[in-house]
């Protein structure tokens, strides 16, 4: 999902050395990503008023006013800034459509969340259940998948979060301890504790 480090790396030695037109391609080489970001944590009664590729542009323009305090003391990847502005500007736009029109945007009708049907879900599946063991396995996997929306929301919110990071948006182990702020070893295990607990929400024993 994310750009390579390598390549991310050159568009900042030339973000950082002044190239022409180098900023512009640093960003962009994020939008997609980063309205994944965006699209997979976006509360679906909110997404019908506000529109993700709005947000993504407050993301970038933010980026770009602090790119200079970032390269001067890059303290994190350049993915992993990125996503704590679109986090930001997710919670900040939680609370002024919850708070402000409460009210009516629970009324109106929730619409399905974008990003749960794609190869990362077939990807996840496979990853949580045998899909060889029997004749059956492709309908199965193609009922769990229809199930996974579902399992995912009954998660508590870290398992949830440990789930798309490492599954819908690809951030390795050594990502998610930075992004969350915990050792390697307690990322793995929280990762490794969230597929337990939706497999157990997806196949639950008799």
């Amino acid at each position: 999902m994310w750009p390579s480090r390598d390549s991310t790396d050159r568009l900042l030695d030339d973000a950082r050395g002044g190239a022409p037109g180098a900023v512009d391609k640093l960003l962009g080489e994020f939008r997609e990503p980063l309205r994944r970001v965006i699209d997979l944590r976006l509360d679906p009664a909110i997404a019908r008023r506000v529109d993700a590729s709005d947000i993504v542009q407050d993301v970038l323009l933010e980026a770009n006013q602090r790119l200079v305090e970032y390269l001067k003391k890059p303290d994190m990847p350049f993915h992993l800034w990125l996503r704590h502005l679109a986090q930001d500007r997710i919670i900040d736009t939680h609370r002024r459509h919850r708070v402000a029109q409460r009210r009516s945007v629970d009324r109106e009708q929730p619409i399905a969340r974008p990003a749960w049907t794609d190869e990362s879900s077939v990807s996840l599946v496979a990853h949580l259940i045998d899909t060889e063991r029997t004749p059956t396995s492709e309908a199965i996997q193609q009922e769990l998948l229809r199930r996974l929306t579902d399992a995912i929301d009954q998660l508590a919110e870290d398992d949830r979060e440990v789930v798309l990071m490492r599954h819908h948006e690809g951030l390795s182990n050594q990502d998610v301890a930075k992004a969350l702020d915990l050792t390697e070893a307690a990322a793995s295990m929280r990762y490794l504790r969230a597929l337990r607990r939706l497999k157990d929400v997806l196949v639950p024993n008799p």
